[in-house]
């Protein structure tokens, strides 16, 4: 299965990319993780940011395959134990469709990006950075992985 995480923002800092990478690399053929960076709208003074956050989410939804399953990782979302996001995982997997995962931009998501969405996952009720937020979930997209395979990554209860 092919997962789109579809982030907005570019230049993230080296222990994002090395961390990311890792874990991407780790997930192997069999789910291929691929990261597609959507560039910031303009924002600052004299800027409508209600524009930059629809441009956004014009650009993110035209990286979304038609046929996607659409997540959106959202404070608004439902939080999910990583045994849970596993079990979603095999269904997703059992679905035989590609994956997009959007993270939005600082000022959140367009409202065109919520409505496509087919699930909302909150990784937190706490405000992450973004970079932390590429990390977290591709470890969790690992460990969720893992606990399909039973590998011994995951050591829960």
């Amino acid at each position: 299965m092919e997962i789109r995480f579809v982030c907005v923002g570019t230049r993230m800092p080296t222990w994002v990319q090395e961390g990311y990478a890792e874990y991407s690399r780790r997930l192997g053929s069999e789910l291929r993780l691929h990261l597609i960076e959507i560039p910031l709208g303009a924002r600052g003074r004299g800027r409508d940011t209600a524009r930059a956050i629809r441009k956004e989410g014009k650009w993110m939804l035209g990286a979304v395959p038609r046929d996607n399953r659409v997540v959106t990782l959202d404070i608004q979302g439902h939080s999910w134990s990583t045994e849970e996001l596993s079990r979603r995982m095999a269904r997703w997997l059992a679905e035989g469709r590609g994956l997009s995962l959007l993270v939005g931009g600082p000022d959140g998501l367009a409202a065109e990006c919520r409505q496509r969405a087919d699930e909302s996952w909150a990784l937190s009720r706490l405000t992450l950075p973004h970079g932390l937020v590429r990390v977290v979930v591709a470890e969790q997209l690992y460990r969720a992985w893992s606990i399909l395979r039973n590998h011994p990554y995951h050591r829960g209860d």
